[in-house]
């Protein structure tokens, strides 16, 4: 019979706990900015009680998941990559347990390579893909190093990561595009946004298509609100075009997202003729680490 679950999506800067109940409830939650970053050597069980130990009283019985980068080298104790083409049951089985207290147990779920003619890694995504419960398919998840991985069969075969949100960043705030930027103001955003993905189109790739957003404030032909959302456009559309050389054209992705994130890559995969069919993140953790939970009671 199932048992209740005490699951943490663990990462660098920040952690998520939830109960989740034998039915997949999301019961209770708790959000906080205590990061793998933020633990002390030897640390984690005490991190664990601050975070999620009213949790393990509400539920005893519960069985304790932690994914995420308290896997990695960096965290408690390191869950090694499993390699692609990988099963959630193989993934499962990869799992390291841990002791958070004398009588309680934790399991920490490891992440993937990828060596596709360039080795990649994910730790914490796998999860997330894992709750899209796909036979075959193509799944995108956002952010600021996004993942794109293929499914056939159940097993993830293949991803690649794209530096999307971490080099917009860069080029927004640190390069010599910020210096005429400004804050969106009224149709700034959506004129912006139309602006990146035409440029997107246009030959000479990335790194001159970029420039525009200097060039053409210069030329009275952009606001300097325009100049984040171009950008981001930009990026996003060379993202999608990237995924698609790489894992071949498409009309459906899986999209992994909720917010602004969403509505961004809603809009370039609109644009790009591709349908999506959004999952939260949430939803998909959560779909995810039960299905792995289960994995480990076999």
């Amino acid at each position: 019979m199932p048992k209740p679950l005490i699951a943490l999506d663990w990462g660098t800067t920040r952690a998520r706990a939830f109960l989740i109940s034998e039915t997949g409830e999301v019961m209770q939650r708790r959000l906080a900015d205590q990061g793998i970053q933020s633990v002390p050597a030897g640390g984690y069980p005490a991190a664990f009680e601050a975070l999620a130990g009213d949790l393990r009283r509400t539920a005893p019985e519960a069985a304790i998941v932690l994914a995420g980068m308290v896997g990695s080298r960096n965290g408690w104790v390191e869950a090694p990559y499993v390699a692609c083409p990988a099963s959630p049951e193989e993934i499962a089985a990869a799992g390291i347990a841990v002791d958070l207290a004398a009588d309680t147990r934790a399991t920490i779920l490891p992440g993937l390579s990828c060596d596709d003619g360039a080795f990649d890694v994910m730790r914490g995504e796998e999860t997330l893909v894992v709750g899209l419960g796909l036979a075959d398919g193509l799944a995108c998840l956002p952010g600021t190093h996004s993942k794109w991985a293929e499914i056939r069969g159940g097993r993830i075969t293949r991803f690649a990561s794209f530096m999307t949100g971490e080099v917009y960043g860069l080029l927004r705030n640190q390069s010599i595009l910020a210096r005429l930027a400004e804050e969106p103001a009224g149709e700034d955003a959506s004129s912006g946004a139309a602006r990146g993905r035409a440029a997107a189109g246009r030959p000479g790739g990335l790194l001159n298509a970029a420039f525009g957003a200097r060039t053409e404030v210069l030329a009275g032909r952009m606001r300097g609100g325009e100049v984040g959302p171009f950008l981001s456009s930009l990026l996003v559309a060379q993202e999608i075009a990237g995924a698609q050389a790489l894992f071949g054209a498409t009309n459906r992705i899986h999209l992994v997202a909720d917010g602004i994130l969403a509505e961004s890559y809603g809009a370039a995969l609109a644009a790009a003729g591709i349908e999506t069919t959004v999952t939260t993140p949430e939803a998909a953790f959560v779909s995810g680490v039960r299905r792995l939970a289960a994995g480990l009671a076999r």
